[in-house]
């Protein structure tokens, strides 16, 4: 399993690189020993989407990502976005560390430590995270993850959350495929909350609104179905992003679409 590059539908800066040396710090020595594998990749995004929730209005986004890989199956991997139009100002970055592990010829295991950063408007910034997680992969076609999250910055607000995550491409025809994701997660922040949009309020899930069905532990599902072209280091995915009703209505007032295009390019 080799680490994804966070570009595409949630690619995910504010200091970022100083998280990354922290991971690194804590890797085992041999690694500095090792020879690295780099990898990246630039792309750019209809909008910036964390696991079923805008964490923009629908304007153009800049990725970029880049990412080292040891024989002994550790990584190393950072990303970063910018809207377009003002290309000088992060608005989210990643730092993961990784280490995967072949379980047989079909299965392969991954366990993720990772740090979110987002800037913007408070109900974004509410997003940043570390989040730690385990993953298994059968022959690149299928994905399930479980992660633990521990949200940052959110006084009195430091229990764990939970997510598990589901994806799957299936090859169509020459160079195309079908991307299908579904999950479900704890929300760090209530979908609405007695101060309105961009404002925290003070209880975990605040009272203007619930989460449907699922309103006393805050969980919201999520999914994507999409098609996704890819042609030596050139990737094209096309996503319609799916979510609970609650999560929709959130969409409305920040203005976002339920497509996602994202166009990107690996080195």
């Amino acid at each position: 399993m080799r680490p994804r590059q966070h570009v595409a539908r949630g690619g995910l800066a504010i200091r970022a690189g100083f998280a990354a040396l922290l991971i690194g710090a804590c890797l085992p020595p041999v690694l500095h020993a090792q020879s690295a594998t780099f990898d990246g990749a630039a792309a750019l995004s209809s909008q910036l989407v964390d696991r079923g929730q805008a964490m923009t209005s629908t304007t153009p986004i800049l990725q970029g990502a880049a990412s080292w890989t040891f024989p002994a199956g550790w990584s190393l991997g950072l990303s970063a976005s910018a809207e377009a139009r003002s290309p000088g100002g992060l608005v989210a970055a990643l730092a993961q560390a990784s280490r995967h592990w072949s379980l047989s010829g079909d299965w392969q295991m991954q366990a993720n430590l990772l740090y979110y950063r987002y800037a913007g408007t408070a109900r974004s910034r509410a997003f940043a995270r570390a989040e730690t997680g385990l993953g298994w992969s059968y022959r690149d076609v299928l994905t399930f993850g479980l992660s633990a999250i521990h949200v940052i910055g959110r006084k009195g607000r430091h229990r764990l959350r939970g997510a598990a995550d589901i994806s799957f491409h299936w090859p169509l025809a020459r160079d195309l495929s079908l991307s299908v994701g579904a999950g479900a997660a704890q929300s760090p922040i209530a979908p609405y909350d007695t101060y309105g949009y961009g404002h925290a309020d003070d209880h975990e899930y605040g009272h203007a609104g619930s989460y449907s069905h699922l309103r006393n532990t805050g969980i919201h599902t999520y999914g994507h179905v999409g098609l996704l072209w890819s042609r030596g280091p050139w990737r094209i995915e096309i996503d319609r992003i799916l979510a609970d009703p609650e999560t929709r209505r959130q969409w409305d007032v920040m203005g976002a679409s339920p497509w996602v295009a994202t166009l990107s390019r690996s080195f």
